[in-house]
Order: C-alpha cells, then structure tokens, then sequence
C-alpha cells in the first residue's frame, strides 16, 4: 500500500475512534444521570484505576502502555466534564419544578 492508501486506512479508522468515542461519552452521560439521582461522586479513583488496568490489559502494542494510559486519562476527563453537566442540567430542572 501506498502513502495516500494507509492514509485513507487512517482516515477510516479516525472516523470508527469519533464513533466510538461518542458512544462512551452517551454511556458517561447515563452513568452521570444515576449519579445525580444517588448522589454518587463525579471522581472515582478507583474505577478510573480499574479503567487503566482494562485497557492496559487489552494493549498488544505498538502503543506503548505509558502513552495509553495518557490518552484514557484525557478521555476519562472529557467524561467527567460531561458528567458534571449533566448533573447541573438536572439540579437546575429540580429547582425549577
């Protein structure tokens, strides 16, 4: 294959990473509407361990295990960030009822 086809591999596979990124941001946000309903913390120290340890696992390389662990550390914040949105959403609807 050449430069322009293992480009288009990548291209192909940028657009499955989006898709897949938003199905586990739709999922954070499910996980954040129990939350404000159980008054569960945001920030869970030992889950994002367990978060760490699962992908860590499934890693077969070439991505080197430090640099996983750093990209699911921004995506964990992402998460967290939509988690705490969706919580003000539903204080603010409680308190206009």
């Amino acid at each position: 294959m050449d430069i322009a086809g293992w480009r288009r591999k990548l291209d192909r596979l940028d657009r499955k990473l989006v898709r897949m990124l938003n199905q586990r941001a739709r999922a954070a946000q499910q996980i954040g509407r129990l939350k404000a309903r159980t008054a569960l913390p945001i920030y869970e120290p030992r889950r994002e361990q367990a978060v760490f340890e699962n992908v860590l696992c499934a890693n077969r390389g070439p991505f080197p295990d430090h640099e996983l662990k750093r990209v699911f550390e921004q995506i964990i914040g992402v998460m967290r960030r939509l988690q705490r949105r969706e919580i003000l959403v539903r204080r603010k609807a409680k308190r206009r009822k």
